[in-house]
């Protein structure tokens, strides 16, 4: 176990397509709550210990990332916006090569806008600890296993399971060892859906598992926009009560620049929408494709 101290860095990735929104914008950019939903992620990173971010997206999109969401709005702790790959793992790999002078490292889906600066801050503690840390959440339903034929087989514990999330954080040695050992074998990444597991199989390491929030949902289908929705909607309305501002940027604004109508109405139009396409179009930020 570490307590060494020094620069936390994280790599945001953001590369990821709307497939499951049966939308061809990638869920990143549509709007939640008056701004594309990657910057509520990206706020929390900035609010955070982390000193510095790394952004994964795709090639195509760099340029418009970095003109129409880091500039906009301001992330000063974005360093680079780099391209990601076809999986998962090869975008985390990128983001590894370029992240340098950082002992500690958080990696977190962009697609979980609800993430918050406590849950940041607590996992990153947790890696100086233990070197590997994950956020998760006791499961709150039964789970079954079932065979290929479809038939339950078997029924797991549920007070030893839990739904992994993001942000998993790590010993920067730790998990760009891990890595480089399973990107020069294509048979290691057969199966690999996060980085913990990246540990658990390369190394002799434990992963240690921290609650986060079961609100810390991950973005993948239209009902997950409307939901997240809502429940920053409630943290907002907490936060007005509680007389605390809230550490996102204005919604109807960024970096001092007025938003089109259209950008303003979007949540209106997923809430009477419950996510459905109208036209087969939903509400992109600019440069993007909508």
């Amino acid at each position: 176990m570490s307590k060494e101290k020094g620069k936390v860095g994280a790599i945001v990735l953001a590369g990821g397509h709307g497939s499951r929104m049966k939308s061809k914008i990638q869920k990143q950019y549509m709007f939640l709550e008056g701004k594309p939903l990657i910057c509520h992620t990206l706020d929390a990173f900035e609010h955070s210990v982390a000193d510095e971010v790394i952004l994964v997206t795709g090639m195509a999109e760099i340029a418009a990332v970095r003109r129409e969401i880091v500039e906009v709005y301001g992330f000063e702790k974005v360093k680079a916006v780099v391209a990601g790959g076809a999986e998962r793992y090869h975008s985390v790999y990128a983001g590894l090569r370029a992240l340098t002078g950082c002992p500690w490292v958080l990696i977190h889906d962009g697609a979980r806008p609800l993430v918050t600066k406590e849950i940041i801050n607590r996992a990153a503690e947790c890696a100086r600890l233990y070197d590997a840390c994950a956020v998760g959440m006791p499961v709150k339903d039964t789970i079954k296993i079932a065979d290929a034929s479809g038939y339950a087989t078997e029924t797991p514990d549920r007070r030893l399971l839990w739904q992994i999330q993001t942000p998993q954080a790590f010993s920067y040695d730790l998990i760009r060892r891990a890595y480089d050992e399973m990107m020069a074998d294509e048979r290691l990444q057969r199966g690999i859906t996060d980085d913990a597991m990246v540990v658990e199989s390369r190394t002799d390491r434990r992963v240690r598992l921290i609650e986060g929030s079961y609100e810390n949902l991950k973005v993948t289908t239209s009902e997950d926009l409307v939901l997240a929705s809502a429940l920053l909607k409630a943290r907002k309305e907490r936060n007005a009560a509680d007389g605390r501002e809230l550490s996102c940027s204005d919604s109807w604004t960024g970096g001092g620049r007025n938003f089109p109508a259209n950008w303003i109405s979007a949540l209106r139009w997923f809430r009477r929408r419950a996510g459905k396409q109208s036209g087969g179009r939903y509400s992109a930020a600019p440069g993007f494709k909508s």
